[in-house]
């Protein structure tokens, strides 16, 4: 009897915690999902440089589409953030000598003021002139960094940026000299900064971005102070692209001039867009699409991009909500012809049954 009772008490937990399981992985399916393609990643490529490659642009389209998925800045001074951060971490590592973590943070840290920067002024226009002060300002830090040969290397970049390993002074724990070495470190940073955006969007600061996104106008009239939104959303995309050019830098060892040129802000645009637009996780699907088919396509023929002009051509015809949103629809049919399928099913046992 107690064997009994404690059996039907072990179903009826058992029963209790799959509500809670669902809801766990719905709540968690896109972080889930990032983990799996970190995961495979190493699975399916044998460049590891390749692999970090990804998941460096995923971090950078993870910046622009917060500004243009859930915000509707369409941005052309990506590229500026993420030049400064190739800059900025291959300057401390270079001429200070301070270690990786510092680098980085100084990324970050510029990345941030230099989109506050841009921004404050970018954001007291909307549509085209939004957009052309966006492009003026990638055009005047190209030509910033290009003059100035003593602080970027000029037309060279800065070259030899060291790599060197985590741990304590005098000390090193975790080495970053294998290219796959390096790639478990940029892995676990770009999963915190994931999911520290998943949490940036799902908070109210996120769901207001939407609002501002779907009806400017009506979010103002609510009281939100709109500009300061905008502001903010730059900054933090600012932040987390700067930290992607940072982590390019280390990847290649140098900082070239075009991380901070405009086409660079055209090819972080193309791949939130090939992605989905409002999509996090999209953004992951548009960088690792971008960067595994161009590296497959160059060395099929070398005027390769004229085909990567012909994606683009059909996603901008045919899949507007980008590889996300042509994975919903395929989910979608699969889904009705599953259901139609079991009614059909139902219906002949009905018959055989009258």
């Amino acid at each position: 009897m107690i064997d009994t009772s404690k059996a039907a008490a072990t179903k009826a937990v058992s029963r209790a915690s799959q509500p809670v399981l669902r809801h766990a992985l719905h709540r968690y399916r896109f972080l889930l999902l990032a983990l799996l393609v970190v995961c495979i990643l190493p699975l399916t490529l044998r460049s590891g440089s390749l692999a970090t490659e990804v998941l460096v642009f995923a971090l950078a389209a993870l910046g622009c589409n917060l500004l243009l998925g859930h915000t509707g800045l369409l941005s052309f001074g990506q590229g500026i953030f993420f030049g400064l951060g190739s800059y900025s971490a291959g300057l401390v590592l270079t001429r200070a000598a301070l270690p990786v973590p510092v680098a980085l943070l100084a990324a970050i840290a510029i990345g941030a003021i230099a989109a506050a920067l841009v921004g404050w002024f970018s954001i007291r226009q909307r549509g085209t002139y939004f957009v052309m002060l966006t492009l003026a300002f990638g055009q005047l830090f190209y030509f910033l960094a290009y003059t100035t040969p003593d602080l970027t290397g000029g037309d060279n970049g800065l070259l030899d940026i060291p790599r060197p390993a985590l741990g304590l002074p005098g000390k090193a724990l975790i080495p970053l000299a294998s290219p796959w070495q390096y790639y478990g470190f940029v892995a676990v940073l770009f999963l915190v900064v994931f999911w520290l955006l998943m949490r940036v969007s799902h908070s109210v600061f996120g769901r207001t971005l939407l609002a501002i996104r779907d009806n400017e106008a009506r979010a103002a009239a609510v009281g939100y102070d709109v500009k300061r939104f905008k502001l903010m959303a730059f900054v933090i995309s600012g932040a987390v692209t700067g930290l992607a050019g940072a982590l390019h830098a280390l990847m290649t060892g140098i900082a070239p001039l075009s991380n901070i040129d405009y086409h660079t802000s055209e090819m972080i645009l193309v791949m939130t867009v090939i992605g989905g637009t409002g999509n996090l996780f999209a953004s992951v699907l548009g960088a690792a699409f971008y960067v595994l088919f161009a590296d497959w396509l160059s060395t099929l023929w070398p005027r390769w991009l004229l085909l990567l002009g012909i994606v683009l051509m059909a996603v901008s015809l045919y899949m507007q909500r980008g590889l996300w949103g042509l994975g919903e629809r395929i989910w979608h049919a699969m889904r009705r012809n599953d259901g139609a399928d079991a009614n059909a099913a139902a219906d002949d046992t009905a018959k055989e049954r009258a």
